[in-house]
């Protein structure tokens, strides 16, 4: 055999371990196990529709359209009936990631609803260990009062004390003790006049979808301090005691059943969110 031929033989055989090698990496990226998140809730805290304590969370019905799903509120009716085990809090303009908590909810393979109808006595910490995920853009505004991303902790829902009620907290915020009619604890889904445990408003005075982590109990309100909500989505005492302020983004609510990671910033959203789990090879 002479030494063209060799060099001929060499090079055949390390194109065909080259194509091998690339069609069994080819094999890996397509086995990689894909899951999906799906759009249960959006909020719109000035759309003109109001997504307080007691509109919406139990209701069982759809709320809004596929078309503005990720502009104006918005409920799923299946998926938020579906059961899941993972959450994702997704702040966002127009439908572009803003900023995003991923939690791990403590009782897997329950839906929202059953969650949400869970009122009595509610204030149940939902999730544990803090968030899978937190990632928030660089340009991110009005980062230090937000409702979910400005303290730290877990999810809790059906905060109740006194005649009030929040369907979305975090624990790192201040969470009022259950005697206490102090209107101090805020989040998603609020109402300072309701009765918490079954779900009912008492009145059209105190409703309101979002408001900013602050620290003013209502013994101020004359004096020093004033409610601070995103938008105007809130009942008659709207710029009275309860002021409209701007939008820090749409809150969007994504669940699964097995997907721990979300896109993040700057990543366009749609209804359903197929991501790759990424998988670790040991050499």
């Amino acid at each position: 055999m002479n030494v063209a031929t060799l060099t001929l033989l060499t090079v055949l055989l390390w194109g065909l371990l080259g194509v091998v090698k690339t069609r069994t990496i080819e094999r890996a990226e397509k086995m990689e196990p894909r899951t999906t998140w799906h759009l249960a809730m959006n909020l719109n805290p000035s759309d003109g529709h109001m997504m307080s304590y007691t509109v919406g969370w139990t209701d069982d019905v759809f709320i809004g359209t596929h078309a503005e799903a990720l502009t104006k509120d918005y409920l799923n009716r299946l998926v938020w009936r579906h059961p899941v085990s993972y959450i994702a809090i997704v702040r966002h303009h127009a439908g572009e990631v803003d900023a995003v908590k991923v939690f791990r909810f403590t009782q897997s393979g329950r839906s929202l609803l059953s969650r949400f109808q869970d009122m009595n006595p509610g204030r149940d910490v939902v999730t544990e260990g803090g968030p899978l995920q937190e990632t928030v853009s660089k340009n991110a505004q009005n980062m230090g009062d937000d409702p979910m991303f400005s303290v730290g902790g877990d999810l809790a829902f059906n905060w109740a004390y006194s005649n009030n009620g929040h369907r979305i907290v975090m624990t790192g915020g201040n969470l009022s003790p259950t005697g206490v009619d102090d209107d101090n604890t805020h989040g998603l889904g609020n109402d300072f006049d309701c009765y918490p445990l079954t779900g009912v408003s008492a009145s059209d005075n105190w409703h309101h979808e979002i408001s900013n982590i602050q620290n003013c109990p209502n013994n101020l309100w004359s004096t020093s301090c004033k409610v601070q909500l995103q938008g105007s989505d809130a009942g008659t005492q709207i710029d009275s005691y309860l002021m409209s302020g701007p939008v820090y983004g749409n809150y969007a609510i994504y669940v699964s059943e097995d997907a721990t990671l979300f896109p993040g910033p700057g990543q366009k959203l749609e209804i359903e969110m197929e991501v790759v789990n990424k998988l670790t090879f040991f050499g």
